[in-house]
């Protein structure tokens, strides 16, 4: 469904990310993200000159390397293009997640090592995201997987990690009810 018709206006401004997920023949998971701004509209900046329509302002890609455990065990950034030459020195704090571990408090973990001024708040909002994608490249690859090769989950007591995480996929929804009866759970109606 398609949102309403907008109100008459002129586009200024994109920005642009997109994450690709990896499995590695050694085992090993990349997930890359990328960030880019661009401009409408021709503009002269203070450090890059003059910057025609259409080109970078923010220019980012960064790969995370993970094991099995969600493990980071190498950051790799690129700032391909950025406002400012001394945005480059964003790159180097994001070694600072390697041996952290992506998953709940992930956002406090990247604040915690590239947080306001120790870091790049682009860079941040890429790294974000890039939970949910390591999320969607690796669970859905395991379970692929596992149903190919027949066999059974590891842990069939334990509910799977995006149960309770979005309304779909709340205890007491349908598709928890059909997908994953297990872990389904009535709402309560209250005291009578």
């Amino acid at each position: 469904m398609p949102l309403p018709d907008p109100a008459p206006r002129r586009h200024l401004h994109t920005r642009a990310t997109e994450f690709r997920g990896y499995l590695r023949e050694d085992g090993l998971w990349d997930i890359e993200g990328q960030l880019r701004d661009t401009k409408s509209y021709g503009f002269i900046s203070s450090d890059r000159g003059e910057m025609p329509p259409g080109t970078p302002i923010h220019g980012m890609t960064v790969r995370l390397t993970l094991d099995e455990g969600m493990t980071i065990v190498a950051a790799d950034v690129a700032m391909d293009d950025t406002p400012y030459g001394e945005c480059r020195l964003a790159a180097p704090p994001v070694q600072g997640l390697v041996g952290r571990t992506i998953g709940k408090g992930w956002r406090k973990t990247i604040n915690e090592v590239i947080g306001g001024t120790q870091g790049c708040t682009h860079m941040r909002e890429l790294l974000f995201n890039m939970a949910t994608a390591a999320y969607q490249t690796m669970w859905p690859w395991r379970e692929h997987e596992r149903r190919r090769e027949g066999r059974p989950r590891a842990h069939p007591d334990v509910a799977p990690p995006h149960i309770g995480q979005c309304m779909t996929w709340a205890a007491d929804s349908p598709v928890t009810q059909r997908v994953e009866p297990m872990f389904y759970r009535p709402r309560e109606t209250g005291a009578r």
